[in-house]
Order: structure tokens, then C-alpha cells, then sequence
């Protein structure tokens, strides 16, 4: 598996999660207070959720999770604050499997 696998799924956990959290608080704005409006924000997220998902498949299949796994690290997704707990773990195992080889020394 190679890095940039790895770092396309790392960059998506966090401006997901990130997202979320937003949408999260313009709901509770809409709904709870009585302001705001969450269409823009929630067509966002939804955009950016496909790209997760897609990243997350990507590094999954690379890295041949079993299908419970790639579910759990899908429903950190799903969940507030939760990927912010997740990534770090999937990423810290991911790293072991990443094969970039090392640039061959230059010789004189």
C-alpha cells in the first residue's frame, strides 16, 4: 500500500469530522434555537462523506481489513468527534502497511 493511500484517508477523517461537527451545531442552532438554516452546510457534508467513503473503501480494500472493521471506521464517520478517536488508531496500524520504497541513494 502506498502513502498517499493513507494520507487521502487521514486529510478526508479530519475535514469530515470537522464538517460534522458544524452541521452538528447548525442543527442544534435550527432546532434548538430557532436559527439558522442547515441546507447549504448539510449538502457539504454529504459531499464530502461520499469522498470519506470512497477513501475509506480505497484504503480498506489496500489494506484487507475484514468487512466489520471497514464498518466501524465507516461509522466513525457518522458519529461527532468520533473519527477523531478512530483515525489516529487505523492510522497508526495503516502505517506499518505502507511500502513506499526508499529513494535509492544517489551515487557519485
Amino acid at each position: 500500500m502506498k502513502q498517499n493511500v493513507l494520507t487521502r484517508y487521514r486529510v478526508m477523517a479530519y475535514v469530515t469530522a470537522v464538517w460534522l461537527l458544524v452541521f452538528t451545531a447548525a442543527i442544534i442552532a435550527k432546532y434548538g434555537f430557532d436559527a439558522g438554516d442547515t441546507m447549504v452546510i448539510s449538502q457539504i457534508h454529504g459531499v464530502l462523506f461520499i469522498v470519506y467513503v470512497v477513501f475509506a473503501f480505497d484504503l480498506g480494500s489496500k489494506a484487507k481489513w475484514p468487512f466489520g472493521k471497514l464498518l466501524w471506521v465507516l461509522a466513525a464517520g457518522c458519529i461527532p468527534f468520533a473519527s477523531f478517536f478512530v483515525e489516529p488508531k487505523v492510522s497508526r496500524e495503516a502505517r506499518a502497511m505502507v511500502t513506499d520504497p526508499a529513494p535509492a541513494a544517489a551515487q557519485a
